[in-house]
């Protein structure tokens, strides 16, 4: 295992060239947002640097890899990945480079080190800060950087309200919005605006909702069936395992969310002085971190459901 620091990382980056960077399956504002700061960093390095498409990037996250995307035929000489702890989570087209990711820098504990160098700082609240540390040290933060890598930090903090937000996700927040760039957008567009298709999903979800552990623990359901009746696309349904934290009492939420390909999508919100979500997914197949994990799972919902409700009485018991 060679892990680096983040000024090593930094050394690595300015003395190789011809980069790729992979973001995760189901991509997220933090693995899209470092990938963007990052890829805009290297190139103001006077790096070449491109971001592989992913094609799961919904209309929400995917303008901020607009213009960085590498085009049919380029050749990487090395190979980056961020804000992804598994091979499990690499997309279909980044599969060919299982094997030979030169760095992988993460904040996932369930990290499996499958880079041959690995920078990975699981105290962070989102690896949108890593990425930070690093570009910091070979480059000026433009106001262009500081705005995606907000993008990383904010949304996995949930705007600041999630129980990974500490003083120093603040205060890296603090400088993020010293490069000049106006937070305002961004926070309208991620955290004050939803789709009427979403507040449609979020009522037919409260309608299945079901109580466990005297209303500590809630569990949702999202159908294909669901889905369909509003028309609703993955912009409308991102995060939306967040949404049941919302309700008075519930300290853990359980999100099951059907896949068109047969599969269920188990996300975990809680508590982690309650209950640890890692160790939850780690027995359902995945992982995550202590407050927010998830994991995917075959079978029908129902016995997917059964499956989460014995590990985390399995948890608990432990």
């Amino acid at each position: 295992m060679n892990t680096l620091t983040t000024a090593q990382a930094a050394q690595f980056l300015m003395a190789r060239d011809n980069f790729l960077i992979l973001t995760h399956v189901r991509p997220d504002g933090d693995t899209v947002g470092c990938a963007a700061g990052l890829c805009q960093g290297l190139r103001q390095a006077g790096k070449t640097a491109y971001i592989l498409e992913n094609q799961g990037a919904s209309s929400l996250f995917a303008p901020y890899m607009s213009g960085l995307t590498a085009p049919e035929g380029f050749v990487a000489q090395t190979v980056v990945s961020v804000d992804i702890a598994s091979r499990s989570l690499f997309p279909d087209n980044a599969q060919i480079y299982l094997d030979r990711v030169d760095l992988a820098v993460d904040h996932h504990p369930s990290q499996e080190f499958f880079a041959e160098r690995t920078c990975l700082d699981s105290s962070k609240a989102a690896c949108g800060q890593i990425v930070y540390d690093i570009v910091r040290q070979f480059t000026q933060m433009t106001p262009e950087i500081g705005a995606v890598l907000y993008v990383a930090l904010s949304t996995d903090c949930g705007c600041f309200q999630y129980s990974n937000t500490d003083a120093e996700a603040h205060r890296t927040a603090a400088a993020l919005m010293d490069s000049g760039f106006d937070p305002y957008p961004i926070n309208r567009r991620h955290f004050r605006t939803r789709t009427f298709k979403r507040l449609k999903l979020e009522s037919l979800l409260v309608q299945g909702l079901e109580l466990r552990d005297g209303g500590a623990t809630a569990l949702v359901f999202l159908t294909q069936e669901m889905i369909d009746q509003v028309g609703a696309d993955e912009r409308d349904m991102e995060d939306i395992s967040a949404f049941v934290g919302q309700i008075e009492g519930v300290k853990n939420g359980v999100t099951l969310k059907e896949t068109r390909d047969g599969h269920v999508k188990i996300s975990l919100r809680t508590d982690p002085g309650d209950l640890n979500a890692s160790r939850v997914c780690a027995l359902l197949g995945g992982g995550g971190h202590a407050a927010a994990a998830g994991a995917m799972a075959e079978g029908s919902l129902e016995a997917v459901r059964q499956a989460v409700i014995d590990a985390i009485e399995r948890v608990r018991g432990q």
